[in-house]
């Protein structure tokens, strides 16, 4: 069958709304010709491109009416939650870390009621965003001042915008590091205006390095912690704590620590990784640091600032901490993350929750659903020790022991894994040779009687 054949046989748009509207009610008939329209778009472009794919015997009605239906049950256009069975915890491309269930309330009491967003109850006039979240930030990292932008790269420009525009500002060239998505610090250097002035080698610098480097021109000394890759072997960094040595004889030299993650919780402790607590680097005298209160936080995408109160307040006056600023939303979720610390509910947090789960919990949970889903006659299912991620850019050389569920279907891995994605809640799995493994870590309790139902819809 020809191209035009095909393209003959597209149905009309109000012959498939017809048909289709008894099945979908509730829907308003205006959605409902978008998804139809959609489907017969999809269909003509697939005839065009692609027209030796297409069953010869399939009606071609059938097909844009089953597209026109799936695309007003799961658009397309539109954020969908789903289940992270990948293991990783702060997954980049699935929204990061989830929010504690105190922070998805309080976010939902702002939104069905106005809010002193922007008003001292105390004073009965008009006040600032800033004070609902500085206290906190405050208490839980011991700094004198604090404030939030929306996410740390944010935090980064604005710092070097506002402190450093044509002065030199001093990096080691081995903490020059590129983020997620390209962004790179020395580009965000450059935008801000900042000069940027390196020293050392890729994996070594010195005290000296900076030392030799202060001049006149110098505003700013800035540490970045490389916390999404390692260099490992013959190397040396100097700690901000060495580096506010160089304030003695220039009392306006800032040092500022990128910390990039941020971790409220002591992970060193518990034998995961060397991320340095936030408190730990405020107390050491540095002049100001920022973090990301998505990541290793476990609370809402934002970037934080903390320091020295007389830095923070020329900070907070710049033009762009309105164009930065954060909205109610994120400072409900981040008020409610930041009490969790301070009460020490550090389970509360899914982020630090799973991060701290242990194989022994997680393999009691892979067992019981595997004794429930082990009859399913088109999978082969078995237990195996695994690795889980912290994910995010963080931490990259720590692995968490972990158990998963190991799936095999004749027909093969991928036809597995589409499946688990086509579910009507999404489920996100890996595979590894050619076997679909879910890991536990990343699952919640009340997400494991739709795991289960995944699995037993599986043909």
């Amino acid at each position: 069958m020809s191209k035009s054949d095909l393209l003959r046989q597209l149905p009309a748009v109000h012959e498939v709304v017809k048909d289709i509207s008894s099945e979908v009610n509730g829907k308003p008939e205006k959605e409902i010709t978008r998804a139809v329209q959609d489907a017969i778009k999809h269909w003509r472009k697939t005839i065009l491109n692609e027209h030796h794919a297409i069953d010869l015997k399939t009606d071609m009605r059938s097909l844009v009416k089953n597209s026109a239906k799936s695309n007003l049950t799961h658009p397309t256009d539109q954020i969908r939650s789903l289940i992270n069975a990948s293991g990783v915890v702060i997954h980049t491309n699935l929204g990061r870390s989830r929010l504690s269930e105190k922070s998805v309330e309080r976010m939902s009491e702002t939104a069905r009621m106005y809010s002193n967003l922007e008003y001292n109850l105390e004073a009965g006039k008009r006040g600032s965003r800033h004070d609902l979240t500085e206290n906190l930030i405050k208490q839980v990292t011991g700094a004198e001042a604090a404030m939030v932008v929306n996410n740390n790269a944010a935090a980064v420009y604005l710092i070097l915008k506002a402190l450093a525009k044509n002065k030199e500002v001093i990096v080691s060239r081995g903490e020059l590091v590129e983020i997620g998505g390209s962004f790179r610090v020395s580009s965000i250097m450059e935008e801000s205006g900042a000069k940027l002035r390196e020293v050392g080698t890729t994996n070594k610098t010195h005290l000296f390095d900076y030392e030799r480097a202060l001049n006149d021109e110098t505003g700013m000394i800035m540490k970045v912690h490389t916390s999404n890759f390692k260099v490992i072997g013959f190397t040396k960094e100097v700690p901000s704590s060495e580096l506010i040595q160089l304030k003695k004889d220039n009392h306006e030299l800032i040092i500022y620590e990128d910390l990039g993650s941020g971790a409220l919780y002591p992970f060193q402790s518990e034998g995961i990784g060397d991320e340095p607590l936030i408190s730990s680097v405020i107390d050491n005298g540095i002049d100001l640091v920022s973090f990301s209160g998505d990541k290793l936080l476990g609370g809402p995408q934002a970037g934080i600032i903390a320091g020295k109160k007389k830095i923070i307040e020329i900070l907070k006056k710049h033009q762009l901490a309105r164009v930065l600023r954060v909205d109610k939303f994120t400072i409900a979720a981040l008020n409610e993350t930041l009490q969790s610390y301070m009460n020490e509910e550090f389970k509360e947090i899914p982020t630090v929750r799973d991060i701290l789960k242990t194989p022994e919990e997680i393999r009691e949970v892979v067992w019981r659903l595997k004794r429930k889903v082990e009859d399913h006659s088109s999978l082969h299912i078995r237990i195996l020790e695994e690795f889980s991620q912290v994910g995010g850019g963080t931490m990259p050389d720590v692995k968490l022991p972990t158990f998963c569920l190991g799936l095999k279907h004749f027909k093969g891995a991928d036809y597995l894994a589409r499946a688990f994605r086509n579910y009507r809640t999404p489920i996100i799995v890996r595979i590894k040779d050619e076997e679909v493994l879910l890991d536990l870590r990343t699952i919640s309790d009340d997400e494991l009687l739709t795991v289960e139902d995944a699995i037993r819809s599986i043909e």
